[in-house]
């Protein structure tokens, strides 16, 4: 089969104000089975393009009243229309009118007088792109409304999933105490099952959290609080888990911002999990928080294997991971996609400093109190 008879009866119009041209243009176009519209002024190729939008315009420059650069330009300003195609076909082909027909947002000009394969050719491509660029965003739209059923179902089975697990906390404490302490090996069980499940049922509320930040719904209470109190109150609660771990902090506070206190202490709960992850068994995890501004700024540093520069922004992102040989650094759970959609609802900012070998820096801003 060859190109004219799967041709897809595109809509073009033909804008020239020699009738000689349009005739000719028309017969060409339409021996390929292109559905032509044709007319000789700029007014009237405004008003041809309202009452049906083409597929692709050919359009001249000389002509009365709009000339061509004017017609592209307001082609191009109005949405309905910007992202036809529009074909120069003029016999000013010197660069400066070329230019300009680039500039005004032309795709391609054709000389005149032109040859009848150059103008077909040119035609079929620009109608290719085009068809191409539409099946694009069609399968982008597709892609997105699968994911926002996916996240969807997501949101709903970790929602329902939180009463069971409340229950069957519930349930391991009151076995916890009903268990004999001469059963040591069986309490400690019981004990690391309630971890388990305690850790599962912050996952489960992370990932509402996530779903609810992505949809711009994160419930936010803010309220003025001291930023370097958060962070101690974090530290002490992991120093419980750090082992031979060294967990410092270095405070140059009280700071005050306005933040939702258990979102942010959980974003630093995350950036030190993280970092003591990946430290060394017997490594140093240190924590500042300083004045920059009208920002703070908290850094969690850690002296582990450190992450390769093209993996920065990708560990950021949901289900993201770096690539460190044996390991895959992938934070705790959704912990950094969670932290960098936590600190962007405060109007803040989230990074990492780090390179092989050399440890890592994850560090986060926020906007001072407004009284500071």
């Amino acid at each position: 089969m060859n190109d004219q008879e799967r041709s897809p009866r595109a809509n073009i119009l033909i804008v020239d104000d020699t009738p000689a041209n349009l005739e000719l243009l028309g017969s060409l176009l339409r021996s390929l089975n292109y559905k032509v519209r044709a007319v000789t002024s700029g007014k009237n190729a405004l008003s041809a393009m309202s009452a049906r939008i083409p597929d692709l315009v050919l359009l001249d420059i000389n002509m009365p009243g709009m000339d061509g650069y004017q017609v592209c330009t307001a082609i191009k300003a109005d949405p309905a229309f910007r992202d036809i195609p529009v074909l120069f076909i003029s016999a000013w082909d010197d660069t400066s009118n070329k230019l300009r027909a680039f500039e005004v947002g032309g795709v391609d000009f054709i000389r005149k007088p032109f040859q009848q394969e150059e103008v077909l050719a040119r035609v079929q491509v620009h109608l290719r792109l085009r068809q191409r660029e539409l099946d694009l965003r069609t399968a982008n739209q597709q892609l997105l409304e699968l994911e926002r059923q996916r996240d969807g179902l997501t949101h709903m089975v970790v929602h329902d999933m939180r009463s069971p697990l409340t229950g069957i906390s519930l349930g391991l404490g009151y076995l916890g105490d009903a268990i004999p302490e001469a059963l040591a090996d069986a309490r400690a069980t019981v004990v690391e099952l309630s971890h388990a499940v305690a850790h599962l049922s912050d996952m489960t509320q992370q990932m509402l959290i996530v779903s609810q930040a992505e949809a711009g719904t994160m419930p936010l209470e803010r309220t003025d609080c001291d930023v370097c109190s958060l962070v101690q109150e974090e530290v002490a609660a992991h120093k419980r888990t750090a082992g031979k771990q060294t967990l410092e902090v270095a405070a140059a506070g009280p700071i005050e911002a306005c933040i939702d206190r258990p979102i942010i202490g959980r974003v630093v709960g995350n950036l030190l999990g993280n970092a003591m992850k990946f430290a060394p068994q017997a490594g140093i995890i240190r924590v500042s928080i300083e004045k920059e501004s009208r920002t703070v700024r908290v850094s969690v540093t850690d002296n582990g294997p450190g992450i390769a520069h093209e993996h920065h922004q990708k560990i950021f992102d949901k289900f993201g991971q770096a690539d460190l040989g044996r390991q895959k650094r992938t934070g705790v759970g959704l912990g950094l996609a969670f932290a960098k959609l936590a600190v962007e609802a405060h109007g803040g900012k989230i990074g990492v400093v780090s390179a092989p070998g050399c440890g890592s820096t994850f560090w986060f801003t926020l906007p001072q109190s407004e009284s500071v």
